[in-house]
């Protein structure tokens, strides 16, 4: 075994601070993206089409000496999202810090440090705050981890970097299915291509709801006196639903046996769409026997097709395709948060064609799902033995100083 010191955050960076504490002056089309903590996502930076944006002069005004060995992590709000700076044309929110990693440290293993369960639950046992939890940059500053030579972090963090590559590339290949499926859909049911002219009045249009068995939503247990549990049943919140239409069951929480049977309305199954209807809207994906047993709470739509009138991916091309979009936000209610009805979630007129057609539609665009699903699953297998090792790795638990990579 090489020889370990200990180390902190602080001996390792060069810098380490924070984002903007206040609110720069916006602008519709600018050409820097005001990025906070909810952008940083499984290491990557993600500019969303709701991202605030801002020009030239509020770059110039709060801009961060960001590099190319800036790493950045929120640390109000959700605590410990992580994300790599590349060259994003960025200023950051107040909910994000960012650090940028002395050239004598392999950043990749500083990356997979502060990307360990050790390190998140650093954060979560030191924060302050109730409603809205945060973390110091004194504390931060201040972790402590064993750090081994610069040829060992590299060995180490090229294992783990294997993992994420291929769960990264995964990914690829499911934008480029979905992208196919969309195009699909847009053929039929929006150009009408490979109907010789046919028009939407020829299609039959009925309300989700005749066509599902099911379309409900979750109680949160601790409205019937239940607490959740360190394992057990997932309980899948909106959160654990991600925009690629993918679960992560690291987001889950769980309950016992007897709260999952008091919560029977809302018990998941294998095929159901499951679609979110309150805070971060309009989020879905298809459930798969992987992430089950599961049930849910009220932020999130049960839909669960009638088999006898439509397939599962039939149904879900519809979401998909973005079927959805228009309707839906036409209908959105405001309160503490925005929200959707069932009532709204269970009219939406789905197009309904005839069998032969559509059974030709479905032999289209389910292979295009299977494969999805396939991806999805291996990813999750993936994310679990890189969470399985890094601890390990981290610690020198395993050695791996005799690798040849």
């Amino acid at each position: 075994m090489v020889e370990w010191r200990t180390t902190t955050l602080e001996e390792c960076t060069d810098i380490l601070g924070d984002g903007l504490h206040g609110t720069p002056k916006y602008t519709e089309n600018g050409e820097y993206a005001f990025v906070n903590g909810n952008n940083l996502v499984d290491g990557e930076i993600l500019i969303k089409k709701e991202t605030k944006r801002v020009d030239y002069s509020q770059y110039e005004k709060y801009k961060k000496p960001l590099t190319n060995r800036t790493i950045l992590v929120s640390i109000n709000g959700t605590l410990g999202n992580v994300g790599v700076y590349g060259s994003e044309k960025i200023i950051l929110g107040k909910s994000a810090c960012y650090f940028n990693v002395k050239e004598s440290v392999d950043k990749d293993f500083i990356y997979y440090i502060v990307s360990s369960p050790t390190f998140k639950q650093y954060l979560e046992s030191n924060a302050t705050g109730t409603t809205i939890k945060n973390i110091s940059l004194k504390q931060m500053r201040e972790y402590t981890f064993e750090l081994p030579e610069i040829g060992e972090q590299k060995r180490i963090s090229s294992v783990l970097r294997k993992i994420d590559e291929k769960i990264k590339n995964n990914r690829a290949i499911n934008k480029n299915l979905e992208e196919q499926a969309q195009a699909i859909f847009k053929s039929w049911f929006v150009d009408f291509e490979p109907f010789g002219g046919i028009q939407p009045s020829e299609m039959q249009f009925i309300p989700l709801q005749e066509l599902c068995k099911v379309v409900t939503k979750g109680t949160t247990p601790t409205t019937l006196g239940k607490s959740f549990t360190s394992t057990g049943i997932n309980f899948i919140k909106a959160e654990s639903i991600l925009d690629n239409h993918s679960i992560d069951s690291s987001k889950f929480a769980f309950i016992d046996e007897e709260t999952n049977a008091l919560l029977k309305r809302s018990v998941i199954k294998a095929n159901d769409i499951v679609f979110t209807i309150a805070g971060t809207l309009g989020r879905f994906a298809m459930v798969d026997n992987s992430v089950l047993p599961a049930n849910t709470n009220q932020a999130v739509a049960i839909i669960r097709p009638d088999e006898t009138k439509v397939t599962p991916a039939y149904l879900y091309s519809f979401f998909i395709g973005n079927w959805h979009n228009e309707y839906y936000s036409k209908r959105i209610q405001q309160a503490v948060q925005a929200n959707l009805s069932l009532t709204t979630i269970k009219s939406l007129p789905i197009a309904v064609l005839k069998n032969t057609t559509m059974n030709n539609y479905e032999k289209l665009v389910s292979p295009l799902f299977a494969l999805m699903k396939n991806n999805e699953e291996e990813n999750r297998r993936l994310s679990k033995l890189r969470d399985t090792l890094l601890p390990r790795l981290m610690s020198g638990e395993l050695d791996v100083s005799n690798l040849d990579l």
